[in-house]
């Protein structure tokens, strides 16, 4: 029975102690190139001399470096070329330089829009000739207004002196005075 008195302080020393929790130090993960997801930062290392602080005329920095981020990183949105991926970017490419597709219906839509431009062109040339003769009897008629207003004017003044010499033929004319031999007759009795 004494053995049986010592199993609950068997109990009560193994509940008592705090195991030892042991921690082992994990290995370094493998070095994987992160390049194909972030591009690196640039820094850059720039060596000053003396100077005297731009803010405060009474500091003098000595001779030191500084280094700057010249870019910081970011996300690599270029996709990755190695491997075979489903979707692979394919610039586009420029119409300009690329052959037309051809088949019969693009050839038919060519020809029509071909001859339609034709047509158009020799419309333009019709449209031209006579606009340029348009052009031609609008400057003939301008010029046969002005000579006409001309016409008027003179025709005007013309009718005016016309009016003028009726008015005096009206009038009967004194009869006219010729010089004669005969004496005067202020001699007569």
């Amino acid at each position: 029975m004494k053995t049986l008195c010592f199993i609950p302080l068997v109990f009560l020393t193994a509940c008592s102690t705090t195991p030892k929790l042991k921690l082992r130090p994990q290995p370094p993960p493998p070095a994987t190139d992160n390049s194909a997801a972030r591009s690196p930062e640039i820094v850059r290392a720039y060596h000053f001399g003396r100077y005297v602080d731009p803010n405060d005329n009474l500091v003098m920095h000595e001779k030191h470096v500084v280094y700057r981020v010249e870019e910081n990183t970011r996300w690599n949105l270029h996709p990755n070329r190695t491997d075979n991926a489903v979707f692979q970017f394919t610039p586009p490419r420029d119409a300009a330089f690329a052959p037309a597709p051809t088949n019969d219906a693009i050839l038919a839509e060519v020809n029509a829009q071909k001859l339609a431009t034709a047509q158009i062109m020799a419309q333009a040339k019709d449209l031209a000739s006579a606009l340029a003769q348009f052009q031609a009897a609008l400057q003939q008629t301008r010029t046969n207004f002005q000579e006409v207003a001309v016409l008027r004017a003179s025709v005007v003044l013309l009718k005016k002196q016309l009016d003028a010499l009726e008015t005096t033929r009206i009038q009967p004319l004194p009869p006219p005075s010729f010089p004669t031999n005969e004496p005067s007759d202020s001699l007569e009795p």
